[in-house]
């Protein structure tokens, strides 16, 4: 059989593979993660979820992943920023000659299929405007909604460079995960969306794919791109993963896709049936049955992730806890010393309580040129948005704390250092405290962000369940992160009663 004849020995050491943030890709990435466990003595570490093209892209140049998953248009159009190009050959032959002189980046054999993107109309739109066509929308696009992902708004081979060749402007624009954009069109909220060719819900909902009559799209043939120096250390990866090469058909990465987006399988279950069919890894007794949507209750679902929900929450509370504990030790001094010199506190504080006005996914990305992927750029992110309400507040209360008892100290000959010990700090800590308290909660709830990084938490089932518009998965990861924060600040509003001092309690 191929996979007995095809097993290679390779040191006991790890390699990192990585995925965008859609599940077509993150089946492909586990598709190599498992090929390349059964064939080797690699240990695979996955970041899978990276929130979109650029974020993956630059993993892979600063050695965060040693490979991924990418398209051959993409990396001509997105990465290279260079024209589109129609003929596949041409365009694969030139992002690899590219890639290679640029960055010593390697695209491997193409799997098979090419995922392009395509514009699809509903299909009572389609019919009552008589639109089969994208030339053939152009007078109609006026007057209709359509629902666009993030990314396929900004990019040159997206939205942008539509509107340039076929001059197309809509009555509205709005920016939708994937998932979503396919109920909003069902229940007739949008008109227009765009799809994968691959996207297996093209075989549950009523859409016409439109024609591409001007060829705007380039060929988006699907491959592994792997680092130069990965291949060098480990040269049986490129003989490994060509056991993929041109296995995957459009129709059968449809059927894969379809299985995971509607019938609610799991991405290791779908990608080990796809190996094994090839024959490419041992039959073994992990397969399962599997779970769909309406099989399990919530209750039930949680239970049956009990152990994943484990792990997830353990790395939530890891991120959250040090870039919390980060902004204590460094807000805390800070505001002691803006206290003692008041002149420029105001401005120095405003200036870090600009940091709250950055969209937190982009501070992530913000943080990757500096520190990676992974848990580091997660924290940084997370010390940086703690700061500011420990700041004001510690701020804050050492100078409005009681004035009068402060220079009755004075006049009692109490040192400066005993007023902010005996008096100041005491009668402060409830609006530090309160600070803290506020910062927490940030912390815990912007961590859900730092699955778009691969740092894991809590935010990667609800990114998981927001792919899938599977409301369950979603909540598996949202209602954890509830209990934690208010867990958080229950233990945090217990410390904040201790400090309080005895003459400031509540009356009742």
């Amino acid at each position: 059989m191929l996979w007995a004849s095809s097993v290679l020995a390779s040191p006991g050491t790890s390699i990192v593979i990585g995925s965008k943030n859609f599940l077509e890709n993150r089946l492909l990435a586990e598709m190599f993660a498992q090929l390349i466990e059964s064939h080797t003595t690699l240990t695979v570490e996955r970041r899978f979820g990276l929130a979109g093209t650029q974020i993956c892209f630059q993993a892979l140049t600063n050695g965060d992943i040693d490979l991924y998953p990418e398209y051959t248009g993409t990396g001509l159009v997105t990465i290279l920023d260079e024209p589109a190009m129609q003929d596949p050959s041409a365009v694969l032959n030139h992002v690899r000659s590219e890639f290679r002189k640029q960055w010593n980046l390697w695209w491997l054999a193409p799997l098979g299929f090419d995922n392009s993107f395509a514009l699809a109309l509903r299909r009572d739109r389609a019919k009552a405007l008589n639109i089969r066509t994208i030339t053939d929308l152009v007078g109609a696009a006026k007057n209709l909604r359509a629902a666009f992902g993030f990314e396929f708004i900004q990019r040159a081979d997206g939205l942008r460079g539509l509107k340039n060749l076929y001059g197309l402007e809509f009555q509205d624009v709005v920016g939708m995960q994937q998932s979503l954009k396919y109920e909003a069109a069902d229940k007739g909220d949008v008109d227009l969306l765009d799809v994968y060719t691959t996207d297996g819900r093209l075989a549950v909902y009523d859409f016409v794919v439109l024609e591409d009559d001007r060829r705007f799209f380039p060929p988006y043939d699907a491959a592994a791109l792997v680092r130069g120096e990965t291949l060098e250390q480990y040269p049986e990866l490129s003989k490994i993963l060509s056991l993929l090469t041109n296995a995957l058909s459009p129709e059968r990465m449809r059927e894969l896709n379809f299985r995971i987006q509607e019938q609610g399988e799991t991405i290791p279950q779908v990608a080990y049936d796809a190996l094994r069919t090839l024959h490419l890894v041992k039959e073994t007794q992990q397969t399962t049955a599997t779970t769909t949507k309406e099989s399990t209750s919530f209750f039930s679902y949680m239970w049956e992730q009990r152990t994943m929900l484990r792990v997830r929450t353990g790395e939530h509370l890891s991120l959250a806890g040090i870039g919390l504990l980060l902004g204590i030790a460094l807000a805390l001094p800070l505001a002691f010393i803006l206290e003692r010199w008041r002149g420029g506190a105001e401005t120095m504080i405003r200036i870090i309580g600009m940091s709250q006005t950055i969209p937190s996914i982009a501070l992530l990305a913000f943080m990757i040129p500096l520190f990676g992927v992974g848990a580091l750029p997660a924290i940084m992110a997370l010390w940086i948005y703690s700061l500011y309400p420990i700041l004001r507040n510690t701020f804050s209360g050492l100078r409005d704390a009681a004035p009068s008892v402060v220079e009755t100290g004075r006049a009692l000959g109490m040192t400066e250092w005993q007023i902010l010990r005996s008096v100041r700090l005491p009668l402060a800590a409830p609006t530090i405290m309160a600070g803290i308290r506020t910062s927490a909660i940030w912390t815990i709830g912007t961590a859900t962000l730092a699955a778009f990084i691969g740092a894991g938490g809590l935010g990667v089932p609800i990114v998981s369940g927001l792919q899938l518009a599977d409301v369950r998965v979603i909540l598996s990861g949202a209602l954890p992160v509830t209990i934690l924060a208010l867990v958080v600040d229950g233990l945090l509003g217990s410390i904040e009663r201790f400090v309080r001092p005895r003459g400031l309690e509540v009356s009742r």
